[in-house]
């Protein structure tokens, strides 16, 4: 308890009782200057949810305009707006911070440390993040300029030359655009080069590489890959703005640039951009699977491995997005032979979680059941991948709806619903309450139908040829109904996530005390009280398995020993 005139559940401080403008002055600030890693880290997840829900708002009012042929809900130039804003969010404002939060507020936990190894860093790295989405969201005020409209930046999030130059652009829309990435990627960096300190350096007594929580592993190998592909995206921005204002000309094809340049730096940090976010969701389904399974993880080192394979593979398969550009064929043959070979480390990965629940004593908590959906459509998104990854099958369906399709099916399939899932796991131990297991399951199955509503008939218009960014289409295209029910999937998913929300306000006042390990997990964090003190340990732990809180409950058991 904290030496303070109102009550504070550990890191995660409720409001006030009394709401005395002192009062509220102290507990904001204790937010905006925190350095404590677990205060972040709640930073990061909050940040996250509310993009989420921003980018929930774009993406309804996209399908919306799209529910029936010739709909004029909004103009083509809010559309394409809308377009890039959810795009631009989804991947940069909420993929990238729900790494942060989750690695922030449980590494130290899981290692045995006090804090990150570079809290002022740690501070830097959010707030740097923070403005740089608000300085992205700004453009809908200032994008117009000082004399003009207010406008987001409508060049899709992958922005291809030529549509970026000041002859094809009005205002600043642009630039915000490109200086909120370069602002968001430095604290990206930031974060990425504390996680792989503090994994690296930080460890308990007794805690090897062999020894450590898959979770911290796999967070080690997404900040690695951070660190590779952010740099030639910050690169590129820096690029386009030398072209925007300094008459660089290095993405204008009218004076001997190249747009293609511009396709391969960005699609250098864009394809491994996508294993940098989902390999923290493969984080989260290694530790929920055997806790849920009542197994040990099947095959640890081989899941160690796989995913240092896919780290290495990923940033040699970028141009399978360029197959259309019109490279050469032994590029094209490169490329298709490199993106199939993602798919031998992926397989292992999913043969080690289905071997783990194979025999196991399942328990279908809603955790669990966010991680079972997401084993599922991930095999789904992988064989669609295989297939894209055929640059005779890309030709046809490059830019259509198939791709969203697929894509979709990586973002949300895997990483949301992980999201979803560590987020019902890890609450009990942040706030010291328990979510509702009742509210939890409606928000799963309404969100599980919602999404196959959506993404699985998806793949149809675009296997009919539907574009991916059309504004609207005619009555005769056949695209009618199948579009009707991709958006009544998505109103569906939308009910579900503010279930969601509700659950979490709900239960942070009324909900059930949930005592220091409400799952009986075995991991460092779930020894520590609900919510954590501020000092994570009043001792350094010693370990000495990779199941240090497991051996402590259950020393005569050794079904799960690794050693």
């Amino acid at each position: 308890m904290a030496d303070s005139a109102y009550p504070i559940s550990g890191s995660l401080e409720r409001a006030p009782e009394r709401w005395s403008q002192a009062a509220v002055l102290e507990w904001l600030n204790s937010w905006v200057v925190t350095v404590d890693h677990k205060k972040l880290g709640i930073l990061y997840m909050a940040y996250s949810i509310f993009f989420l829900l921003v980018a929930g708002v774009e993406a309804i009012v996209i399908r919306i305009q799209l529910i029936q042929p010739n709909m004029h809900v909004v103009s083509p130039q809010v559309f394409n707006r809308l377009f890039t804003m959810h795009g631009t969010t989804m991947v940069f404002l909420v993929g990238m911070t729900y790494i942060f939060g989750f690695a922030n507020y449980l590494i130290p936990l899981m290692i045995g440390a006090r804090d990150m190894a570079f809290p002022r860093l740690n501070a830097f790295s959010f707030w740097m993040t923070c403005f740089g989405g608000l300085l992205l969201y700004y453009s809908f005020i200032g994008g117009g300029g000082l004399y003009g409209d207010g406008n987001a930046p409508d060049v899709t999030w992958w922005a291809y030359a030529p549509l970026t130059s000041r002859a094809f652009t009005r205002g600043h829309s642009i630039d915000y655009w490109a200086l909120s990435l370069i602002v968001t990627g430095f604290g990206t960096i930031g974060a990425a080069i504390n996680v792989i300190a503090t994994t690296l350096c930080m460890r308990c007594k007794g805690m090897t590489l062999m020894r450590l929580p898959l979770f911290a592993w796999l967070n080690l190998v997404a900040s690695g890959l951070i660190l590779v592909t952010i740099t030639p995206l910050t690169a590129a921005q820096v690029m386009l703005l030398i072209d925007r204002y300094l008459g660089g000309h290095l993405f204008d094809t009218q004076a001997g640039g190249s747009a293609i340049i511009w396709a391969h730096f960005f699609w250098i940090f864009g394809h491994p951009e996508v294993y940098v976010l989902v390999i923290p969701a493969f984080a989260i389904a290694n530790e929920i699977i055997p806790v849920f399974s009542r197994k040990a993880m099947f095959g640890y080192p081989a899941m160690v491995a796989a995913t240092i394979g896919i780290a290495f593979v990923s940033v040699s398969v970028w141009a399978h997005h360029m197959f259309t550009i019109g490279m050469t064929s032994v590029g094209n043959t490169f490329f298709v032979l490199s993106t199939g070979l993602v798919g031998v480390p992926t397989g292992i990965k999913i043969f080690n979680w289905l071997a783990t629940m194979w025999g196991g004593k399942i328990r279908f908590a809603t955790p669990m059941l966010f991680c079972t959906a997401f084993v599922f459509q991930f095999l789904l998104a992988g064989l669609t991948g295989i297939m894209l990854s055929a640059a005779p099958w890309n030709w046809q369906l490059h830019n259509s709806y198939f791709v969203i399709a697929h894509f979709h099916y990586i973002l949300v399939g895997a990483i949301v619903f992980n999201i979803f899932a560590a987020i019902y796991y890890w609450y009990p131990k942040v706030t010291g309450r328990m979510l509702s297991e009742t509210l939890g399951k409606w928000h799963f199955w309404l969100f599980f139908i919602g999404f196959h509503l959506t993404f699985d008939v998806m793949h149809i218009p675009g296997l009919l040829g539907m574009p991916r960014s059309i504004f609207t289409y005619e009555a005769n295209r056949g695209w009618g109904m199948l579009n009707m029910i991709v958006s009544i999937g998505g109103f569906i998913q939308g009910i579900a996530v503010l279930i969601f929300a509700v659950n979490l306000i709900r239960s942070y006042f009324k909900g059930a005390v949930a005592g220091n390990d409400p799952w009986d997990a075995w991991t460092l964090e779930w020894s520590t009280p609900s919510p954590p003190p501020a000092y994570n340990f009043a001792e350094d732990p010693v370990v000495t398995s990779a199941r240090p809180l497991w051996d402590i409950k259950h020393p005569d058991d050794p079904d799960w020993k690794y050693e």
